[in-house]
């Protein structure tokens, strides 16, 4: 297995990677996966607390979507959905439909988020140009947000270290506060008023840019990038409220938050919402094939169910016969299995053996939902200080994402906003599960501080 290192090192671009990384190591090489764990090219066992990324809802080692795939890949491989349907791409669309909340009946497949993303963007623009309302193009966003890396997803991201290389993007993006509670601007918030003023910066922007040129705002049930940031209470049905007022598209980008994250097959329904759009990937299909799709409201699709006007947009791999198969499948398992139910019933287990870190002088925060939780890290716990560039380099590259790895826990260390450490267990995960992630993180995070 070392050739497979060297061979990594050499001509294998990880994604999102410094390369110079493994300039003098060995590039780690995961060869299997069961259940709940992977295991590396020298047979070692690691508790997988990310779900890869935020992906495989069901687990690893599920053979009976292995086999839906090759049933599906001997039947029909691939064909296109450009003016043609196929069975499995049928079936996925009404079966989707019948899941997503309210009017939410239109599925334009794409094969990821990123993908999603735009597709959504696109729509709103053909849309609101088909209505009479051609100006309608900008899109509104949060600050910290991660919604993919292709050029208009990414111009929707609020992460500017994550677009400088790339710049000029797609204009006509802004953005609005996130909800991380923990960094409200009053510590005399309470949790609802919070959430309604996070939700009024959203009026104050469509104000300030003109309410004739807002076609959307994005928004994630629970913010990924920063650190698993939930919605306030009340924050949602507000902002649901700002876009009808002013006749913007609320489009909840669910890549990560769908299918089970939260314990729902949307997030929407978890917090009680109708978007007009939600966007989809990862889950949908545990990973197994790469799938995403954009839902949209049967009002969005009206416009172009008539005459000569079509929808310009279209994927290749969109719809893909054996990625719809395998969605099929993977959704037989969670309802079968009571997925969403096992995340409701031990969310707040989960939560309980995470928040046991809050004694730890470094632990300034946990917060979450579902199977999907953040733990903010602080250099002083009393006026919630944080880390300086350098120390945060130390501290996340220098010594957390490494030890760990090596401790057998696979998670996410992350400095997009205050350094955080992710965590999202597939959701077979149980109490067996968290109590190693518990004793993992107590171990690593004690010796975290001696690195400062």
């Amino acid at each position: 297995m070392t050739d497979l290192s060297a061979t990594a090192r050499d001509h294998l671009w990880m994604h999102f990677t410094r390369l110079s990384s493994y300039q003098d190591a060995p590039v780690p090489v995961i060869t299997r996966g069961d259940g709940c764990y992977i295991w590396d090219s020298n047979g070692r066992r690691y508790l997988d607390g990310l779900s890869a990324l935020f992906v495989v809802q069901t687990g690893h080692g599920r053979h009976e979507l292995a086999d839906a795939a090759a049933k599906q890949a001997g039947e029909l491989a691939y064909f296109p959905i450009w003016s043609y349907a196929h069975p499995k791409a049928i079936e996925l669309a009404g079966r989707l439909a019948a899941m997503a909340p309210g009017d939410l009946n239109r599925i334009f497949f794409t094969t990821g988020g990123s993908e999603a993303v735009e597709s959504a963007w696109k729509l709103a623009r053909s849309y609101y140009k088909r209505v009479g309302k051609p100006l309608k193009t900008k899109v509104i966003s949060r600050a910290v947000a991660y919604h993919g890396s292709s050029m208009g997803a990414l111009s929707i991201t609020g992460i500017p270290p994550f677009k400088q290389d790339f710049e000029p993007l797609v204009p006509s993006t802004m953005r609005v506060p996130n909800t991380n509670y923990y960094r409200r601007p009053d510590e005399n918030m309470t949790p609802s008023q919070f959430g309604v003023w996070a939700a009024d910066r959203i009026a104050e922007m469509i104000e300030f840019e003109g309410p004739d040129t807002v076609a959307a705002v994005y928004l994630e049930p629970v913010q990924n990038a920063g650190g698993c940031f939930p919605p306030p209470p009340g924050y949602f049905q507000r902002v649901r409220e700002i876009c009808d007022r002013y006749d913007v598209l609320l489009v909840s980008d669910e890549v990560i938050c769908a299918f089970g994250r939260l314990g729902e097959w949307f997030g929407a329904d978890k917090y009680g919402y109708q978007p007009d759009i939600i966007t989809v990937a990862k889950g949908l299909t545990s990973g197994y094939v790469p799938l995403g799709a954009m839902i949209a409201s049967d009002r969005l699709a009206e416009p172009f169910l008539t005459g000569t006007n079509w929808f310009a947009h279209g994927i290749t791999y969109g719809g893909h016969p054996v990625g719809a198969a395998v969605a099929l499948a993977n959704l037989d398992i969670m309802e079968r299995e009571g997925l969403n139910q096992h995340v409701r019933d031990n969310s707040p287990l989960f939560r309980s053996y995470l928040e046991r870190l809050l004694d730890l002088p470094i632990v300034g925060d946990v917060r979450g939902d579902g199977y999907f939780f953040g733990i903010e890290l602080v250099k002083d716990k009393t006026t919630k200080e944080t880390f300086d560039a350098d120390e945060s380099e130390r501290l996340l590259r220098g010594f957390l994402s490494t030890a760990l790895f090596e401790a057998g826990l696979y998670c996410r260390a992350d400095d997009r906003g205050d350094p955080v450490i992710q965590l999202a267990p597939p959701l077979t995960a149980t109490e067996t599960q968290f109590a190693e992630i518990e004793q993992i993180l107590r171990s690593v995070l004690t010796e975290a501080q001696n690195h400062l």
